[in-house]
């Protein structure tokens, strides 16, 4: 992916990882346009951050995203790079019936989500001279963390799609490039001010740099990851996943 001169639509930028990828690639010369289903939220991200486009998507629902890739056609036709950030984590105790709700909200947004944007963006990508797609999977597609099952199901599951799509597109103009987050300070799961996820702003300086260094990546793994995506291949498995196990531990 090159760094700069692009079109980016990231939808899930409304806050947090998001938004900040959204600003550094916006001040590196990038058009870029975030999504969500918070008009309110879009209007003041609008009025207070100069030059970045907004539109209203639910991934949730294949009918919005497909309005917002329509509206996106017409007022920014060199549109040539989609991310899609979009998530939730949620808690779940699977010994509780009520964590089906949460297991079946979580798939919605974090697999079905980036499913359909891929889907729907996908063929107006094919027809650029060179195009990107970013998905956002974490470290915990590599070793889970207990407490959030459906969530790490759901990124281990987006890391094989992202796969199977770059081996689908070999011989095409599009990359597809795959993000692995570790824990971020961020308010995902009220990471904000956790002493064990990694400040966002030392996350994107590293991503930035990461992008730039290797415009061919593949993935783009910061060295705090590394700890998790290498895990099993360097027979850690076991004592990563003992030692993310006594977090959230109810």
């Amino acid at each position: 992916m090159k760094i700069t001169g692009n079109t980016v639509f990231i939808p899930g930028a409304t806050s947090g990882i998001g938004l900040g990828l959204a600003l550094r690639l916006q001040a590196k010369g990038n058009t870029v346009i975030v999504g969500g289903r918070r008009t309110e939220l879009l209007e003041r991200i609008a009025a207070e951050r100069p030059g970045i486009g907004t539109v209203t998507v639910d991934t949730t629902d294949p009918a919005s995203i497909t309005a917002a890739r329509d509206e996106l056609a017409g007022r920014y036709p060199a549109l040539d790079t989609l991310i899609t950030m979009a998530g939730i984590m949620e808690p779940e105790d699977l010994r509780v019936p009520a964590s089906l709700d949460v297991a079946e909200r979580t798939v919605e947004v974090n697999l079905l989500g980036p499913i359909r944007l891929i889907n729907a963006f996908l063929p107006g990508l094919l027809g650029r001279p060179a195009a990107t797609i970013m998905t956002v999977t974490s470290g915990l597609a590599y070793v889970p963390l207990a407490a959030t099952p459906t969530y790490n199901a759901t990124k281990a599951a987006i890391h094989s799609y992202t796969e199977s799509l770059r081996v689908q597109l070999t011989g095409s103009d599009v990359q597809v490039i795959e993000l692995v987050p570790p824990a971020t300070r961020t308010t995902l799961m009220n990471q904000q001010n956790s002493d064990v996820a990694m400040p966002l702003e030392d996350f994107l300086d590293e991503v930035m740099s990461l992008l730039e260094a290797d415009p061919e990546a593949e993935q783009i793994l910061v060295e705090r990851v590394k700890w998790q995506r290498n895990a099993e291949a360097e027979g850690r498995y076991a004592d990563v996943l003992g030692v993310l196990s006594g977090r959230y531990r109810s």
